[in-house]
């Protein structure tokens, strides 16, 4: 699965509109159903296209590259989808299959399960669910309590699980305002004494996947990492995309020469080009060796080398835009343009917490 010049077109073409209008514009939205991007990494055997890993990644690092808030709401809400291959095969097929499925939600723990008989009654408010207006269902965390008291894990601290429930069954707040990623309709949303069956909570572990495949036996946290990491990649490759010819053609100074006429000029967005992508390169190699070792044993990997070397493409990817900016001058300040608007995509994203 890969990225055409006609999807990349549109695309970008849509960025605007989509920024305009605060979530995904209709060209986009087609555009992921056409291909189905919201089942990505959902089992197959329920539906989905459970890509391979390696190719998922350079997929959404591609759709980050031709826009930052569709390629942000594509790879975190296809990531929830993978959640699918976590829950009771029924249930899973049932979310799976809904017309239009798209998963949102949020992995703070910031709501309450309550036990109540055989189910959980839930409250709770979670900050930011990426892609809020076209979830057809949403996952979080809540802590586990039980006659009004925390329940407690083996070591002492507060049970958390997860969960998922139906759109129908969560109330989105107007709460996204930052100054990028402004499609990626990242709003709050709040549960109030809603009940579900137990089916709806869910652990998330290789040891407890209901669904076959090295796709679900990849280590979480650094799934999430190499993901996000990707998109950072993707946005800054756009950045530099659009920054580099203005650059050289910017005329500056009384002879009005161009920029790119300067060797140290020419060297600095040489530099960054390359910093990015050997970052980029170091970190897919260590993503492909470790998908390798889990699709031929099954066996745990060391997640350490992988998520360092996610971590460091995202901060490669800020570096190298940030080395380049000052370059361009007024244009990549003008909120109006496209290269200040893949400048506040950028940013926006690197606050993501498990990018610290």
């Amino acid at each position: 699965m890969i990225l055409t010049d006609e999807d990349t077109h549109v695309l970008r073409e849509a960025a605007p509109e989509a920024e305009a209008l605060g979530r995904l514009a209709p060209a986009q939205l087609k555009l992921i159903e056409r291909h189905d991007w919201f089942r990505l990494l959902a089992p197959r055997s329920l539906g989905g296209a459970q890509l391979p890993l390696p190719q998922a990644v350079r997929l959404e690092e591609a759709i980050a590259e031709a826009d930052g808030s569709c390629g942000w709401v594509v790879t975190l809400c296809a990531g929830a989808g993978w959640f699918a291959a976590f829950l009771p095969p029924t249930l899973a097929r049932e979310v799976v299959a809904t017309p239009g499925m798209c998963l949102a939600g949020s992995g703070a723990a910031t709501g309450v399960a309550e036990r109540e008989g055989d189910g959980w009654r839930i409250a709770g408010r979670w900050a930011h669910a990426t892609g809020a207006p076209h979830a057809s269902h949403f996952t979080f965390a809540a802590v586990l309590h039980e006659g009004g008291q925390p329940l407690r894990d083996a070591s002492g601290a507060p049970s958390v699980r997860a969960f998922i429930v139906p759109a129908a069954g969560v109330q989105v707040l107007p709460t996204w305002a930052a100054i990028g990623l402004r499609a990626s309709a990242s709003h709050a949303f709040e549960i109030r004494d809603l009940v579900v069956p137990d089916i709806h909570a869910f652990d998330i572990a290789p040891a407890t996947a209901t669904q076959p495949g090295a796709l679900y036996r990849f280590p979480f946290d650094a799934l999430a990492c190499v993901t996000l990491a990707a998109n950072l990649g993707g946005m800054a490759r756009g950045f530099l995309r659009l920054a580099t010819p203005l650059v050289l053609e910017r005329p500056v100074g009384p002879s009005r020469q161009p920029l790119g006429a300067r060797l140290q000029v020419r060297a600095q967005l040489q530099s960054s080009a390359q910093q990015l992508e050997g970052a980029r390169g170091r970190c897919l190699e260590l993503l492909d060796a470790a998908w390798n070792q889990v699709e031929r044993d099954g066996g745990r990997i060391d997640e350490k080398p992988l998520r360092d070397a996610a971590l460091a493409w995202a901060r490669t990817a800020r570096e190298a835009v940030d080395g380049v900016y000052p370059l361009c001058g007024l244009a990549a300040a003008d909120p109006r343009t496209d290269l200040n608007r893949a400048w506040r995509d950028l940013h926006t994203a690197t606050q993501h917490a498990m990018l610290l």
